[in-house]
């Protein structure tokens, strides 16, 4: 398995709205510290080596963050830090990933994962990875699923068929359906059934056989991104990548291709997942006092619990009885919400946009 035939694909495009006030349109959350002290695409590239080196790395971004998705990356080869002109959701971002890896090295297997989620150990996700790579040179579309440890409503699930294979704690099965997120109800049906994954959305096949399963469920899609390969390492490839971009519909890959396709597998290591999706996820990521608060920068506090406390200015938070809430002060705005809300906080902002208070944003 030589390592120059893999890629890795980070699709960095996303404004991070739920992590509002400190996700903003110019830093969303990938490019802020939100969990460590790396930002979280820095982290995501670190713990693909050593089995994905840094020259075989892609990220694809949005014109706006391209400058500083290079700044923070500068291991990464400049023209591997590629700009989506608009946004047109991930059946797009995979097609074009595919057609330039396709071009580099044809053959070529890409792992395709989000910028922003926080996964360990690490040995143990490359594992996993490798045993994917592995399925995805025989022809088979990979996904990766995480043991559910309780009945959540805020990711996807895949339903596992048959065992394909397991050894040193990774298996791998074929994927029988994936299933959108479900009620309170039906995902605590899942947790007792004991064979559905929650869907990590990272994802490995090789490129040609991507393009081949998106020319026949999307081809609408292949086609206009063709003339893409041609212009990939040429100057022409940004205006190229402009006049196509733009009239194309937003699609997801699920939606594109995952639903449609047949030999998919599905792999489950013992790697920890997690999306980071929400403030309320950062409970379960930084250390906490012996009452359950999490303080970050200047706070000072009295009789709190089961809080999170974060100024990030030299302004100081004083609590007193606070009880279950999040409280996060930038240099511009204070966000207040009780625990278990946070999936709200995208309200804040459509809220705040309808007043047009972009400056917010």
């Amino acid at each position: 398995m030589p390592d120059t035939a893999v890629y890795a694909v980070i699709m960095a495009g996303g404004s991070g709205t739920r992590f509002w006030p400190t996700s903003r349109n110019a830093f969303p959350k990938q490019l802020v510290r939100i969990v460590g002290e790396s930002t979280m695409i820095q982290a995501t590239v670190a713990r693909m080596q050593p089995l994905i080196p840094p020259e075989r790395v892609l990220v694809i971004t949005t014109a706006a963050l391209a400058d500083e998705t290079r700044r923070q990356l500068p291991m990464l080869k400049p023209e591997h830090v590629i700009a989506e002109p608009v946004g047109r959701d991930t059946a797009a971002c995979v097609a074009l990933a595919a057609l330039v890896i396709e071009r580099m090295s044809p053959g070529g297997v890409m792992i395709l994962l989000p910028a922003d989620q926080t996964i360990s150990p690490v040995d143990e996700f490359q594992r996993a990875l490798a045993v994917g790579i592995d399925v995805a040179r025989s022809g088979a579309l990979v996904t990766y699923g995480i043991t559910p440890r309780q009945p959540s409503t805020g990711y996807g699930y895949i339903k596992v068929g048959a065992r394909v294979r397991s050894a040193d704690g990774v298996s791998v099965d074929r994927v029988d359906r994936f299933v959108e997120k479900p009620d309170e109800s039906t995902a605590r049906a899942y947790l007792a059934d004991g064979g559905y994954r929650w869907n990590a959305g990272i994802f490995t096949w090789r490129a040609d056989t991507v393009l081949a399963e998106l020319r026949t469920h999307c081809s609408w899609l292949t086609d206009a991104l063709a003339p893409l390969a041609a212009a990939w390492g040429t100057q022409t490839f940004d205006r190229t990548l402009a006049e196509i971009y733009q009239p194309l519909k937003k699609v997801s890959i699920d939606f594109a291709l995952m639903e449609h396709a047949k030999n998919i597998c599905v792999v489950t290591g013992r790697f920890a997942w997690d999306d980071v999706g929400s403030w309320d996820s950062l409970y379960d990521h930084l250390d906490a006092d012996a009452d359950g608060v999490i303080s970050r920068g200047e706070v000072v506090s009295i009789g709190c619990a089961n809080s999170l406390l974060m100024s990030q200015t030299d302004q100081v938070i004083a609590a007193i009885g606070v009880e279950g809430l999040s409280v996060i002060v930038t240099k511009d705005a204070i966000l207040v919400v009780p625990k278990g809300k946070s999936q709200q906080v995208k309200q804040m902002v459509d809220a705040l946009k309808a007043k047009g208070r972009t400056d917010l944003l």
